[in-house]
């Protein structure tokens, strides 16, 4: 049975987490959420309540809490989810933890679900170059180029998707090692595919991002078993 690591945090989006909770229950996959909370000005985790109050007022009782984390949490799991909600995202994307898993998901070739603001987490965990989707609101931020070290030959390196420094290899002492220049390409896809990250762009758009997600860890067989008892309008974009 497929699984995932659903995160969520004060502020996430309700529509964004719940939504695609609930398409991937029904697709079989067994979900995990997780409650991250925000550093204090010391960079401690401040403590961790019973529920998450979402973006709108909406309270939820996580699964697990950060404390039941770790990095080996990257094998229980075939997929981590990032949801939106500015307050949320920004909680996440500045996680060291967070980042952390996310870059141990997509290097152990598993996937990545990022949307709505949960797309700045691409950006600070520091993932190779791909096309990006987001809300408008955070799109200047992803469009903004960073620059990381990547093993050359690592499962996240793609060469058609990265754009090599011209600053000379030799500069870096590190064997087998290059820099790179990670600037993400940003597009207005509702959801986009690229490699194992799924980026979508809002609480509008979270049914086909959960779509894509139960396809890609479960089929497109189950994709459509999972869509049509939804009974959605006929000529529903999904």
């Amino acid at each position: 049975m497929p699984s995932a690591l659903i995160l969520i945090a004060n502020g996430t989006e309700e529509m964004e987490f719940t939504i695609v909770y609930d398409t991937l229950i029904r697709a079989g996959v067994k979900c995990t959420s997780a409650f991250i909370a925000p550093s204090d000005q010391s960079g401690n985790d401040q403590p961790q309540p019973a529920t998450a109050q979402c973006s709108r007022g909406i309270r939820i009782v996580p699964d697990v809490l950060q404390t039941q984390l770790s990095e080996t949490s990257v094998g229980e799991y075939d997929a981590i989810i990032v949801p939106g909600g500015a307050k949320g995202a920004e909680t996440m994307s500045q996680s060291p933890l967070v980042q952390t898993l996310i870059k141990g998901f997509y290097e152990q070739g598993k996937y990545v679900g990022m949307i709505c603001a949960g797309s700045l987490a691409a950006k600070t965990s520091q993932l190779p170059r791909q096309p990006l989707t987001s809300h408008p609101s955070v799109k200047k931020e992803l469009d903004e180029g960073i620059s990381a070290i990547i093993r050359v030959g690592a499962h996240c390196m793609t060469p058609d998707r990265l754009r090599l420094s011209r600053r000379s290899s030799g500069d870096l002492r590190e064997a087998n090692h290059k820099v790179l220049t990670v600037a993400h390409h940003f597009t207005d896809s509702v959801t986009v595919r690229s490699q194992t990250s799924f980026p979508s762009r809002g609480p509008g758009t979270a049914f086909p991002f959960a779509f894509a997600l139960v396809e890609g860890l479960c089929g497109a067989q189950k994709r459509l078993e999972v869509v049509h008892p939804m009974v959605f309008p006929s000529g529903t974009p999904l």
